[in-house]
């Protein structure tokens, strides 16, 4: 457990309270900066040392992504509202794109999950990052069994969405596409993917 140094004079009262309240500051302190902060940010921030926040998360990448996934609970619910009554998997994958990269800009957690920044090794595939797409994916109106998806499918399924929002995050194009344009444009080539699942001979 957390010494009782620090922690604006309140320290927690378990080691489950300390690893959510770290969390939570550095959700604050990305909100506030718009961008990427260090271990060491958000030590200050608590009034502690490094060293006790590396005694809950042994690397800033594991803090930040844990401080995404943390402050995104709130898009995946507005994310679910917007799909509502989407059956077809292609539409509902293209407006959950279209909605996401739409989304990023006001959700600075978000755009970095979004980057790959919060890693300099798995970035946008990483367990988190994929864990975080097959909760949006589940939450989705598409009966997926019935559509021919098995639980293989949709991990390689949320691979491909990921990376292909990653891909317009990092360079939306010159100039960007307009909303209709970007949905005629993946309604057209990711569609046509979606639709049916492509196992290898």
């Amino acid at each position: 457990m957390a010494g009782r140094r620090g922690w604006g004079g309140s320290p927690p009262g378990s080691d489950e309270e300390a690893s959510r309240r770290i969390v939570a500051a550095a959700v604050e302190l990305i909100s506030r900066k718009d961008t990427a902060i260090s271990i060491a940010d958000v030590a200050e921030s608590l009034g502690v040392i490094r060293q006790t926040v590396y005694r809950y998360f042994p690397s800033t990448d594991a803090l930040l992504r844990a401080a995404a996934i943390a402050a995104v609970a709130g898009f995946l619910d507005r994310l679910t509202e917007h799909l509502v009554g989407i059956e077809d998997p292609a539409d509902a994958v293209v407006e959950a794109v279209i909605y996401t990269l739409n989304e990023a800009p006001r959700i600075p957690q978000l755009g970095i999950m979004l980057s790959g920044s919060h890693s300099h090794t798995e970035g946008i595939t990483s367990d988190e990052a994929l864990s975080f797409g097959m909760t949006m994916i589940r939450r989705f109106d598409v009966d997926w069994e019935r559509h021919g998806y098995d639980e293989a499918d949709l991990r390689e399924l949320v691979e491909y969405q990921l990376r292909t929002m990653q891909s317009f995050f990092i360079s939306p194009g010159n100039p960007p596409r307009s909303q209709d344009e970007l949905r005629a444009y993946l309604r057209r080539w990711v569609g046509s993917t979606v639709a049916v699942p492509h196992r290898p001979a």
